[in-house]
C-alpha cells in the first residue's frame, strides 16, 4: 500500500481527523452490543445491525482477517443536538464520504472490511430478516454493532469525539491489509 498516495488522496475529502491503527488493538466490549440490544430502535430490524451481523466474538474474528484500520471522522453542525432527525439528516454526507474513502482504499488493498454509522440506509426497508440483504456489497455495518467501543478507539488514537456544542461527530473504520490479502 502506498500510505503517501493515500494520505494526498484522502486530503481531498473534508475528513475532519483520522488515524492508521493496528487492527487488534480494537477495543471490543460485549457492554456495546447490550446497548444496541436495549437502546436502538433497528436492534433486529436490518442486516448491518444486530443480531444479523452476529455475536460480538464473531464480529471480533471477522476483524482479525485484517492487520490494519483507518479510523475517520467527518464533523456537522446542528441547531439541536437533541433533534435526533435533525441530527441523522447530516449522516448521509458522511456516508458518502465513507464510500468514497472506501473506494480509495480497495483500489490499493483490495478486500475491506468498512463500518459506518448507524444502522444501514440504502433500502427504504430493510429485508431483514425475512430475505437476503438487497445490496449486501454496498451495506455498510454500524461500528457500535460490531461491538466496538467508538469513544476508547478514538481516544487511543488521539481523535476527539466531542468538538463542541451543536457539532457532531461521525466516525468510520475501514479495515484492510498492507499486502490486500484478507480472507473475508
Amino acid at each position: 500500500m502506498d500510505r503517501k498516495k493515500l494520505e494526498e488522496q484522502i486530503a481531498q475529502y473534508p475528513i475532519f481527523e483520522y488515524a492508521f491503527i493496528e487492527a487488534d488493538k480494537i477495543p471490543f466490549r460485549d457492554k456495546v452490543r447490550y446497548i444496541c440490544e436495549t437502546e436502538c430502535p433497528q436492534y433486529g430490524r436490518s442486516w448491518s445491525c444486530p443480531p444479523a451481523v452476529g455475536t460480538v466474538r464473531e464480529c471480533r474474528e471477522r476483524c482479525a482477517r485484517f492487520d490494519s484500520g483507518f479510523l475517520f471522522t467527518t464533523l456537522a453542525e446542528v441547531n439541536d443536538m437533541e433533534n435526533m432527525e435533525e441530527m441523522l439528516d447530516t449522516r448521509m454526507e458522511h456516508e458518502k464520504i465513507t464510500e468514497q474513502v472506501r473506494r480509495l482504499f480497495m483500489e490499493q488493498c483490495g478486500k475491506v472490511l468498512t463500518l459506518s454509522t448507524e444502522s444501514c440506509a440504502l433500502c427504504k426497508t430493510c429485508t431483514y430478516p425475512d430475505a437476503p440483504c438487497r445490496r449486501p456489497e454496498q451495506m455498510l455495518p454500524c461500528v457500535e454493532s460490531y461491538g466496538i467501543l467508538v469513544t476508547e478507539l478514538a481516544e487511543k488514537c488521539g481523535i476527539s469525539f466531542m468538538n463542541g456544542a451543536g457539532v457532531v461527530t461521525w466516525f468510520s473504520l475501514i479495515l484492510y491489509r498492507e499486502d490486500g490479502t484478507a480472507q473475508v
